[in-house]
Parts: C-alpha cells; sequence; structure tokens
C-alpha cells in the first residue's frame, strides 16, 4: 500500500503548523545527496508557545508523549517547506529524541513514541519506522521535555 503523506494527514485531521524559525546559528534543515538532516526541533503549541516542564516530575509520559508529537509535526512542517511537500520523503531513517526528565524516570522510549508513531502514521509502517534513540537528559532549552532530530531519505 502507497502512503500519501499528505492525504494521510487530512484523514488524521491533522494540520501541520508553521515551520519554525531558527533561533541561532542553524538551518533547521540540510539536505546531502539523497539524505535531509533535521535539527533538533521543539514542542510548539498551536498558539506558539512551547511545552514546558520536566517529564515525571510536572509533565506525565502522556504529557511527554504529545509534546513529543508536537515536535514531529514541527519536523513534518520544516520537512514539507524544505522540499515542497512530504511526497517527496522516501523512508524514515533515523530518529533521536532527547527527554529531559527526573533521575528515576526511564520510560524515554516510550515518551518518544509519540513523535514515532505520528510518523508511522503519515509515511507508513515500512517507511514511517526507522532506527531510533531515546536519551534521558537533565535539562533542555527553554525548560521543554522534549526535542527531537531526524533524518529522511528524500525522492530527486
Amino acid at each position: 500500500m502507497k502512503y500519501d503523506p499528505e492525504m494521510r494527514l487530512r484523514e488524521l485531521g491533522i494540520e501541520l503548523p508553521t515551520a519554525p524559525k531558527p533561533l541561532g546559528a542553524y538551518r533547521p534543515a540540510i539536505r546531502v545527496g539523497s539524505l535531509i538532516y533535521l535539527s533538533g526541533h521543539l514542542p510548539i503549541q498551536p498558539d506558539g508557545n512551547l511545552v514546558q516542564g520536566k517529564v515525571g516530575e510536572s509533565v506525565t509520559l502522556e504529557e511527554g508523549a504529545a509534546a513529543a508529537k508536537l515536535a514531529g509535526l514541527s519536523i513534518l512542517a520544516t520537512l514539507k517547506q524544505d522540499l515542497g511537500g512530504l511526497d517527496k520523503v522516501s523512508r524514515l531513517i533515523k530518529t533521536v529524541g532527547f527527554v529531559n526528565c527526573t533521575d528515576d524516570f526511564n520510560a524515554q522510549p516510550k515518551v518518544i513514541n509519540g513523535c514515532s508513531d505520528l510518523f508511522a502514521e503519515v509515511f507508513g509502517p515500512e517507511n514511517g519506522v526507522g532506527a531510533r534513540s531515546a536519551v534521558g537528559v537533565n535539562s533542555l532549552p527553554a525548560g521543554i521535555p522534549v526535542e527531537i532530530e531526524a533524518i529522511f531519505e528524500v525522492l530527486d
């Protein structure tokens, strides 16, 4: 079954946010050959505010997963802006998720599933699931609970 990512978003009732602008000396996406590398994306709410907090303290696992989904939506918005359409994505290669969490929190993969599940829904179980790392950290910029970066293979 061929997945049309734009159609899948409509079927899921998902509207992509505006692609975020860089907040420093970096590019949100860099294409090298058939790969596009996405910088760390943050959980931006529809009102433009960042989700904030520490998972295991002020943020539950479920709220962390929802924040990871928001970061994933931001990644998709950057991809669409940079490539001109999500149909140019061949497959997800790798996702790296950082979870701002308490020392005793050990369910980082479940938090990052919020993003991974989104990619699988949009690009399909074959092309939307790639290699992945989920890492717990003691702090992230602006007090956010998650930051996610990704690498995709793209069509010429």
